[in-house]
């Protein structure tokens, strides 16, 4: 079976995304011990704020009993999933590109569900009145499933770009 390019690129780029966010969480919580310290001022619009959210992305939804927890972490599972079988389908080089971030974006929060019972953020631009504190791989599926909403509106489905 022929990998196609769009599909190649997705999984090229959710590997990259998976990557960069779990470093990123490595590096905050053992390398700058975010986790005792709470908060480093970074820039005067910018801080560093350790946050476990118990929710999905930017704190929505949370819920903090155990089956939550897990109930979580097989949605994520079943939607990596789903979209890994949609990517493995694209014709599109977009529509790669935004299932490669949705799916590296997924895959990081569920491992940190695994491991630590909830997702570390802690990307803090609440000075310029954006209320939630995120992490690499939240700001990922974010654009991933904005690219995705324009790539299916605005794009044919039958059309390869």
């Amino acid at each position: 079976m022929k990998i196609g390019r769009p599909t190649l690129i997705g999984f090229i780029l959710a590997d990259f995304i998976l990557i960069a966010d779990q470093i990123s969480k490595w590096f905050v919580l053992e390398e700058m011990n975010l986790r005792d310290v709470g908060q480093i001022p970074i820039l005067p619009f910018f801080n560093l704020t350790m946050v476990w959210n118990q929710g999905v992305s930017f704190g929505l939804l949370t819920a903090g009993s155990d089956w939550a927890r897990w109930g979580l972490v097989g949605l994520s599972a079943v939607i990596s999933i789903g979209f890994g079988v949609y990517l493995a389908r694209a014709e599109r080089v977009l529509t790669g590109v935004a299932l490669g971030l949705v799916i590296g974006g997924a895959i990081g929060n569920l491992i940190d569900r695994v491991r630590f019972g909830a997702v570390a953020d802690f990307l803090d631009f609440s000075s310029l009145y954006f209320p939630w504190v995120f992490n690499v791989a939240d700001a990922s599926i974010t654009i991933g499933a904005i690219v995705l909403a324009y790539d299916l509106l605005v794009n044919d489905s039958k059309k390869p770009a």
